[in-house]
């Protein structure tokens, strides 16, 4: 199949979940004798790659800023395609759902993956929220199918909506790096420290957590992964601590940011919206002892391997101080359990499995 991927930011992978699920799923499509296109803003592929382990890029221009960056790339990309050709198309991120339909006027078929609920995060104005709402809603009348990567959400469209989405995961490594480089860059010991991976946005409770372990006791060490373009303010209260014990390296990618998942104590996961968040499954892919804040999206996915805290004062402190005095024994039984469930749940070849039958079976009814 001649297969287009757009609406996300590009590859090579280094900013987020779309991007990386971009990367994944179109190296094992192209691994598997597809012809796969991925759509890349010009100001994030600054590579200068034209393919990306089997996969054609395709680099277009946009207008950066917070509101117009995603739907201006993802109308150049759609103007693209249809100019190019494809067999089927897949789309990213629910708010370009106006843009799936385009395509099917030259007989494309499209799948249209709508992450989570946008609409509730607090980075959005309220005219962005709205078009969030709607485009909830074009997401029933615009694309060929509409894929959940959490039940959660899969349930959320059906009752909301009556919205019938095709549930497929998102993926996870494969198993820890032996390799420290991070670490000795950082001045960090494996399995010493706590670790922290997501934007620094209010929705993602990174104060909450840097408050939480401020009003811990333990000597262990706490790296807070991430940054954000459009949350300054925000950031500037999250990295106004003065605890010596919280590290700030900012955003990392690639082989360090395994290197912290491979060699941390803990992970804390502290999410409250969204569907399946990658930093989570990641982490059980590479064998983290989990905390999680207990949402349900968050429970749907490491309910049965992690600890859970709420977003209350002390709860996270207690899950800190319990796991810093825990056995050996403890973190392997957690890590074992982790590694297990991201194996039978999450892994990338399976998830390629199911969206390669999904893009056939809308190629040949088309």
């Amino acid at each position: 199949m001649k297969i287009a991927l757009l609406g996300t930011r590009g590859i090579p992978a280094n900013y987020g979940g779309f991007e990386t699920f971009a990367e994944e799923v179109s190296a094992c499509l192209a691994g598997r004798g597809h012809d796969v296109t991925v759509y890349c803003r010009s100001h994030y592929a600054t590579s200068g790659l034209r393919t990306c382990r089997g996969a054609s890029l395709v680099i277009l221009p946009t207008i950066r800023g917070k509101h117009l960056d995603t739907p201006v790339h993802t109308f150049l990309s759609c103007l693209h395609l249809m100019l190019r050709g494809a067999d089927v198309a897949i789309f990213c991120n629910g708010a370009n759902a106006v843009f799936s339909y385009w395509p099917k006027l030259q007989g494309v078929p499209t799948v249209l993956n709508v992450d989570g609920l946008e609409h509730l995060r607090k980075k959005w104005n309220r005219p962005a929220k709205a078009w969030y709402r709607l485009s909830e809603r074009l997401a029933s009348l615009c694309p060929d199918a509409v894929v959940t990567d959490a039940r959660v959400i899969q349930r959320y469209y059906a009752r909301r909506h009556g919205l019938a989405t095709h549930y497929i995961a998102y993926g996870a490594p494969a198993g820890p790096l032996t390799s420290t480089g991070k670490l000795d860059q950082l001045g960090l010991e494996a399995g010493e420290y706590f670790l922290y991976v997501s934007r620094f946005e209010p929705e993602n409770n990174a104060l909450l957590v840097v408050r939480e372990f401020e009003r811990s006791r333990t000597p262990r060490k706490l790296v807070m992964v991430g940054d954000a373009p459009y949350a300054a303010a925000y950031i500037r209260h999250v990295k106004a601590t003065h605890d010596p014990r919280i590290i700030f390296p900012g955003a990392v990618y690639g082989r360090g940011y395994a290197e912290l998942q491979s060699h941390c104590l803990a992970y804390i996961h502290a999410t409250e919206v969204g569907g399946t968040h990658p930093a989570l499954v990641e982490a059980m892919g590479r064998q983290c002892a989990i905390l999680y804040l207990d949402t349900p999206e968050n429970r749907e996915v490491a309910g049965r391997v992690g600890l859970p805290y709420q977003a209350r004062d002390g709860s996270l402190r207690d899950r800190i101080e319990q796991l810093a005095k825990a056995r050996p024994k403890r973190f392997r039984e957690m890590r074992g359990a982790a590694a297990a469930e991201a194996r039978a749940r999450y892994e990338w070849g399976a998830v390629a499995d199911s969206y390669e039958r999904l893009l056939r079976g809308l190629v040949k009814r088309s």
